[in-house]
């Protein structure tokens, strides 16, 4: 029972591969027999005929390489389960320089190559197959040739028991020959096809890193937004709590006055904590998203920055339009860092210049002081935090502080308009 089975899954490989092998013959023939056109119809013409006559079957075949390609591409996904991944796209603009881009390509020229180079070889070898089919099948049975038919019908050649026996081991020779190289012809196939009429691994590396890209930017999108969530929820919910709650100790302070002393100290104490921790809810949302940012632009946001900061702060935004949400709050957070790392570790500093503009298609943030310098990211001051939140949305940070100040930090952030 093993060997049967294992027969019978032999056979049945071989027999896809047959099947693959055959269905892919006409597409491999059509190139051969557009370029054999010129030679079988005009062979009578002149030298400069005969040149126009090739070159124009030689840019059709050129042209359709796509159409070519999307036939083998659906051939090879239904009948071998391979998925060619599909090619960049590239647009054969009406143009001549639309042409020359699209001839130019090298995705282009890897398909022709497949098409009249790979393609004509596999069909050859089809050929090879088939004729080893035929010539095991009639040579693997010359012994029950010579059994079963009479001695005056059989061929000169199986006359002779010795001839017939080497004509038979021929035969089973030929069989093996084909049972390899039937499923072999697949596998070279797929690879030539894989490597040639998919996507480069330049091409594949470069795709990959605009997937890459794209869900890293729906990532920071999507926690920007559940950021901004939190603090609606925490400003609409929790924080109104604590104000309803502060005012009404704040009523039961001033009308409740015939209580005892202790009881008005902890009426007291209680309506201070509801304070603190109004104020404390406030930064928590203001550190979470600032809802000003949202409802009144980069300037009014960074202005309250400016004006809650410890140390005098000239500010100086110019950006004419509202860019996108998660841009918008990068800078921002870049800003309130950068002042909030010159009160802690610059304490010297008597005053900030912060300056927010566009410069060549990307939003420019600078924040400098007039501190001692000396300012190092590996020194755990915040500013590899900085760099790591202007990398996210592929922004480029850089540090100036040498000893003895001033301390400068540039971020360049993408320039994305808000849809």
């Amino acid at each position: 029972m093993g060997l049967l089975t294992a027969l019978r899954g032999t056979f049945a490989r071989v027999g896809r591969a047959t099947v693959f092998n055959v269905t892919g013959a006409p597409l491999q023939l059509l190139p051969l027999a557009l370029l054999a056109q010129p030679w079988l119809l005009f062979h009578d013409l002149d030298a400069p005929e005969i040149q126009l006559a090739v070159i124009a079957p030689l840019l059709l075949v050129v042209y359709g390489a796509g159409a070519l390609t999307a036939a083998q591409r659906r051939r090879f996904a239904s009948l071998a389960d391979v998925d060619i991944p599909l090619l960049p796209v590239t647009r054969r603009r009406p143009t001549l320089r639309g042409a020359v881009n699209w001839l130019r390509a090298g995705a282009t020229w890897r398909q022709v190559a497949y098409h009249l180079l790979v393609g004509p070889a596999v069909l050859c070898g089809t050929a090879v197959t088939f004729v080893l089919w035929g010539w095991g099948v009639f040579a693997g049975t010359a012994l029950v040739w010579m059994w079963g038919v009479p001695p005056e019908q059989l061929p000169k050649f199986l006359e002779s028991s010795t001839e017939a026996v080497y004509i038979n081991a021929s035969g089973l020779a030929a069989l093996l020959a084909a049972l390899w190289l039937t499923p072999a012809l697949v596998r070279l196939d797929t690879r030539a096809a894989l490597a040639l009429l998919g996507p480069s691994r330049t091409e594949q590396l470069a795709r990959r890193v605009e997937d890459l890209t794209e869900s890293r930017a729906g990532a920071i999108d999507a926690a920007d937004a559940e950021r901004r969530r939190i603090e609606r929820d925490l400003h609409d919910g929790a924080q109104q709590r604590l104000v309803s709650l502060a005012v009404n100790l704040g009523i039961a302070r001033a009308t409740l006055t015939d209580l005892s002393t202790e009881a008005r100290q902890v009426i007291e104490e209680a309506h201070r904590e509801a304070k603190e921790a109004i104020d404390e809810l406030n930064n928590l949302v203001r550190g979470l998203h600032p809802a000003v940012l949202d409802d009144r632009g980069l300037d009014a946001a960074l202005s309250g920055i400016a004006a809650r900061g410890p140390l005098p702060v000239r500010l100086h935004v110019d950006v004419p339009r509202r860019l996108a949400p998660t841009v918008e709050a990068v800078a921002y957070f870049t800003v309130s860092e950068a002042l909030a790392n010159i009160t802690k570790h610059a304490p010297e500093a008597s005053r900030a210049d912060v300056t927010v503009g566009i410069h060549d298609g990307r939003l420019r943030v600078t924040v400098a002081d007039d501190g001692p310098g000396g300012a190092d990211p590996a020194h755990g001051s915040g500013l590899a935090g900085l760099a790591r939140r202007a990398a996210s949305v592929d922004g480029v940070f850089s540090l100036s502080s040498p000893v003895g100040g001033p301390t400068v930090i540039t971020v360049e952030l993408p320039c994305v308009v808000s849809p």
